[in-house]
């Protein structure tokens, strides 16, 4: 199963075959495990990351290029797997939200906190995250930290296009409200 590589596009690491898997290892992981780390915390971030590989080669054999790229098949099998450590999360952005701007460090592995902190919006921003629905989250996510398009969220979610932006619009306005600011959506 290989898509015609062209240089400089995501086609180019469509092709699956196990003797290729490393590159896509090499090429993916990092991102996969920024995106992990940044919902769940550098600990689980390793295994999850690990694991998200691991089914990705055990199911190689039903990615559908002609469906789209690989980056947004393995960002979604990553999202399933957040989603089996989804209370671990919840907990993370509640204690994000009471605690303060002095306490947070700047780290590699607390990605979404040095964004938070870096905005100013660090407690009220953690907690209305924590309050969004699962699927609004995943959506908000995976656009802010790993900049997916429509597309790719779609694709990475299996959900249709047009659900992405009435998700992405409506957890956007939420954190607005719950930020005090005025919807502009």
């Amino acid at each position: 199963m290989r898509v015609r590589a062209e240089a400089g596009t995501e086609s180019d690491d469509a092709a699956l075959p196990a003797e290729e898997f490393a590159s896509l290892y090499d090429k993916h992981f990092h991102d996969i495990y920024r995106y992990i780390a940044g919902r769940l915390g550098r600990d689980v971030a390793d295994d999850i990351a690990a694991d998200t590989f691991v089914v990705a080669l055990r199911r190689r054999s039903s990615f559908d290029a002609a469906r789209g790229a690989v980056r947004p098949w393995l960002f979604g099998i990553a999202t399933k797997l957040v989603a089996q450590h989804r209370r671990q999360e919840t907990r993370r952005y509640r204690a994000l939200g009471r605690v303060g701007a002095d306490e947070v460090t700047d780290s590699h592995e607390n990605r979404v906190v040095n964004w938070v902190t870096a905005e100013g919006l660090q407690p009220r921003l953690a907690e209305a995250i924590a309050a969004l629905s699962r699927g609004d989250r995943d959506v908000l996510l995976l656009n802010a930290l790993c900049d997916l398009s429509h597309d790719e969220i779609a694709q990475a979610l299996g959900i249709p296009y047009g659900t992405v932006g009435s998700r992405l619009n409506r957890a956007r306005r939420k954190v607005r409200s719950a930020l005090g600011e005025e919807s502009h959506g």
